[in-house]
């Protein structure tokens, strides 16, 4: 569930004001429940956890939200900043008119559950950060449709766009309808 893509386009056009990126480098992993079941896999397998062990793992990473994005990003050149007004959506992916979007929360505390930290080596050339999206729309719908087969992370910076996308798991769909039926986020 991990994607790569670029914000802003390929060619320098800056003319002043080179001290901002160009372009940046984007990687996205949808810490799906698949995801997380593997990574707290590796982490039992790492460091020796009991199995009541990884299974809490699972739980404190499963119970923040409803789903969570790891957005790595990589500024190309310029200062190396990114800058703090840039915004991640998730939606789904369409030809034609996109549908509705929900807006990713920023929790750095993520950093802290083992299980959320995805299942790839850490590449310190990028900064990273755990975003959490709803999966229920501010007025009550999924998301995600039965009939929608791609999900696609939209970042902003600087008035640029990127996009990764992925196929939409059914544990997304099951986690989506069990929000809605509680009312929210769990």
């Amino acid at each position: 569930m991990r994607a790569n893509g670029r914000v802003g386009g390929w060619f320098d056009t800056r003319v002043v004001h080179t001290e901002h990126s160009y372009n940046y480098k984007l990687r996205g992993t949808w810490l799906t429940p698949d995801v997380i079941r593997a990574s707290a896999r590796i982490t039992q397998l790492a460091e020796g956890l009991n199995d009541d062990e990884t299974l809490e793992l699972v739980w404190e990473a499963e119970n923040r939200g409803d789903t969570v994005i790891l957005v790595e990003i990589d500024p190309r050149e310029g200062s190396g900043i990114i800058p703090r007004d840039w915004a991640a959506f998730l939606r789904k992916k369409s030809d034609g008119e996109a549908g509705p979007a929900v807006r990713g929360v920023n929790q750095p505390d993520l950093r802290a559950v083992k299980a959320l930290s995805g299942t790839e080596r850490r590449d310190y050339s990028y900064d990273v950060f755990w975003l959490v999206f709803p999966l229920v729309t501010s007025n009550g719908e999924l998301l995600f449709g039965d009939q929608d087969e791609e999900a696609e992370l939209v970042v902003r910076i600087g008035g640029r766009e990127g996009r990764v996308s992925w196929p939409i798991p059914r544990s997304i769909r099951d986690r989506a309808r069990e929000s809605r039926s509680k009312g929210g986020t769990p």
